[in-house]
């Protein structure tokens, strides 16, 4: 495993400042190489700058690439919980793999946290929460803007893997309550290069606006090949391009385009009113100030809402059993259903035991990319 000596580091590194074997064991599984590393390594960032104790356990990561390959991300896992016997797994950030690790991680009843917005079928999350917010919540925002805005028709351009077609239905879904039709669908690979074939046949259809599937560094080739094209209509990008990258591969031709996103990547722009202000803050300059001024996103912002989370659960389940056992990972699963309602840095978050997703419509905020940097659009 290319990332093994990594893991090793980090593990013994947080062990060498608690006790000689770390209590709290937690299996990271990321995508660092391959088409999604734009959104895994923002998220081992973030958990490299987590505190050495959680719950007054002392922490002990083990850090895994899954190289943005599902069966790489399954044999991760499997190690994690067969071998480390780890008692939480955060990860993964590429819907493609999130979905088969969950396979894993309710066989081993290991509670595993996804830093993707993967959906599965009803009653196969019994040991899955998401971090990120639903397709659905953020479709919510964007056709809700998209009504305000005077958009009845729409293209839509996405990936052909279950983070696009999650969209398209969420979208298909929001359009129709809001007097939006999708007049094209065309889709693309994320390992693709070029999506010129199927730009011209969604502007063929000229709607007035078109919804960009992709995420991180992948969101900005179709952007790019849409603006090129002449395209005049407005451009829509979900949460998974509310990174900085989308700017740095489309260039000049991002400006203008509105991006969904969880509210911690524009915490100062935030109004004070607003509940996760302070969580947003604390976490843009706890990031920026190791990371750098701008390098926060979205999936940062999942690294930080992922420790809150498990600073409100770990102690509870604590009082049942000890880390390293089956009924201490039985319990903190528990304790993630019945926790409550926790403010995230990303937004309200109140999981339940039918409701592994947890934000309410009022979380999604639609972004302006304005000389190079997102501006929240009013």
């Amino acid at each position: 495993m290319k990332f093994s000596k990594i893991a090793l580091a980090v593990s013994l590194a947080f062990a060498a400042l608690g006790s000689a074997h770390a209590d709290l064991t937690i299996g990271v599984v990321q995508p660092l190489t391959g088409p999604a590393s734009g959104l895994g390594i923002p998220v081992k960032n973030g958990i490299m700058i987590w505190p050495k104790t959680i719950g007054g356990e002392t922490v002990k990561l083990i850090v895994l690439d899954d190289a943005s390959d599902p069966t790489t991300g399954v044999k991760d896992t499997q190690r994690l919980v067969t071998d480390d016997k780890v008692d939480v797994i955060v990860g993964s950030s590429a819907t493609p793999v999130a979905i088969p690790m969950a396979d894993v991680t309710a066989e081993a009843a290991t509670p595993q946290l996804a830093t993707s917005p993967a959906v599965l079928p009803p009653g196969k999350d019994k040991w899955f929460f998401r971090m990120p917010q639903s397709t659905d919540v953020m479709a919510f925002a964007v056709a809700k803007h998209m009504k305000e805005h005077g958009v009845k028709t729409v293209g839509f351009l996405g990936y052909t893997d279950a983070y696009g077609e999650a969209w398209l239905k969420a979208l298909t879904a929001e359009g129709e309550k809001n007097g939006i039709k999708i007049v094209a669908t065309e889709r693309f690979a994320r390992a693709d290069t070029s999506v010129t074939g199927q730009v011209l046949k969604i502007t063929s259809a000229n709607p007035d606006a078109i919804l960009i599937v992709a995420s991180g560094s992948g969101a900005g080739m179709p952007q790019k090949a849409v603006m090129e094209r002449g395209f005049k209509g407005k451009v829509y990008q979900t949460h998974a391009a509310a990174t900085q990258d989308l700017m740095r591969v489309a260039g000049k031709d991002a400006e203008g385009a509105y991006v969904v996103s969880g509210p911690a990547t524009v915490a100062e722009q935030l109004p004070e009113s607003h509940p996760s202000k302070k969580m947003a803050v604390d976490f843009v300059t706890t990031y920026e100030k190791t990371y750098g001024v701008g390098s926060r996103n979205q999936f940062a912002g999942h690294s930080a809402d992922a420790l809150t989370v498990l600073e409100k659960a770990v102690p509870v389940a604590l009082k049942k059993a000890k880390p390293g056992t089956p009924e201490f990972r039985s319990a903190l699963r528990d304790a993630f259903e019945t926790m409550g309602r926790t403010v995230l840095a990303h937004g309200i978050l109140n999981w339940t035991p039918d409701n592994h997703w947890g934000y309410t419509n009022e979380t999604g905020v639609i972004l302006k990319v304005v000389n190079g940097q997102f501006k929240v659009d009013q």
